[in-house]
This record gives structure tokens, C-alpha cells and sequence, in this order.
């Protein structure tokens, strides 16, 4: 009797993890994609989602496989809007995500914990190796802000830029 009711405890938690495992997925084209077209805006202390006709000029992000983006330090004018672009040159998944150093230090620290945690929003971009991302991003707040790789040990090992609002 005790090993039947292990099964079915089992079995149902296998079950659960099986019908809710698509929310832990991390990083695939559907994913990006869907965080760029279904995701409401929403303030955030580092600025908003950026409309396309907004844009008002565009940089070029490189991620690479030695846990660096290139360029890693950027500055934009209060008020703009920028299309960055993301180029993986490596051959693993790397992500662009922008916020906070205490958002980004705190967002690290659970993907530490629960790599396969989902995170879709506009001011994040997940780029498959050997692929191309974009996320298009408004500056409305002044101030001193990171962008980093959250996948873990990426951040761990350094992968992390700085954004300079003025």
C-alpha cells in the first residue's frame, strides 16, 4: 500500500511538472519574440518599452562566450529611444537584460536557484548561439543602470555593462 500511494505521489507531481514545465523554459526565439508583442508596457525605474517608430538610433550589442558584451559601457540622452541589437557570437544562449544593479544582483541570484525560471519582458532579450536578438527600449528616468546576462554563472563571471542616462 505504501509503495502504490509513492506512485501516485509521484506520478501527480511528475504530472504537474509536465503540464507547467513551459514555465520554466528560458531562452528560445518563441520565447524572445513573445516578450517583445505580448508584454504591456509598464514603467520601470530604468526607463519603458520603446516603440519601433520611436527609435532613435541604434546600437549594436556583440555577447560572446568569454562573458563579455561588446561594447559594455553605453550612454544615451534622457528622453531616447534605442533599438539595441544583439549579436551571440558564442555557443552558448546569452540574454541582454537591463535594470538596476540591485534588480539585476537579485534576478542573478534566483536564476542561481532555479535556472530554468522564465523571465518574459521588454526590457530583456534572449539570443540563441550563433544568433541575432533586438529589444527596443525608452530612457525616461536619468540615472546609472546595468545591462547583464542573467543565465547563471554568466553574471557571476562578469557579464555585465553599464548604461549612463543624462
Amino acid at each position: 500500500m505504501k509503495s502504490r500511494r509513492r506512485f501516485l505521489a509521484t506520478s501527480l507531481a511528475a504530472g504537474v511538472l509536465a503540464v507547467h514545465r513551459s514555465t520554466f523554459a528560458h531562452g528560445n526565439a518563441e520565447h524572445a519574440d513573445k516578450a517583445a508583442s505580448d508584454t504591456p508596457k509598464e514603467q520601470q525605474q530604468w526607463g519603458i518599452a520603446g516603440d519601433a517608430k520611436s527609435v532613435s538610433r541604434t546600437i549594436a550589442i556583440v555577447m560572446t562566450d568569454e562573458m563579455r558584451f561588446v561594447p559594455d559601457r553605453i550612454e544615451v540622452r534622457l528622453g531616447e529611444t534605442i533599438r539595441f541589437t544583439h549579436e551571440n557570437r558564442g555557443a552558448v544562449m546569452h540574454e541582454m537584460v537591463v535594470g538596476t544593479p540591485k534588480t539585476l544582483a537579485e534576478h542573478a541570484e534566483m536564476m542561481q536557484r532555479f535556472p530554468e525560471m522564465e523571465h518574459d519582458e521588454p526590457w530583456m532579450s534572449h539570443v540563441s548561439p550563433g544568433g541575432r536578438g533586438e529589444m527596443i527600449w525608452h530612457f525616461n528616468r536619468a540615472g546609472d543602470f546595468q545591462f547583464a546576462c542573467l543565465i547563471p554563472g554568466h553574471f557571476q563571471a562578469g557579464m555585465i555593462g553599464t548604461i549612463k542616462v543624462g
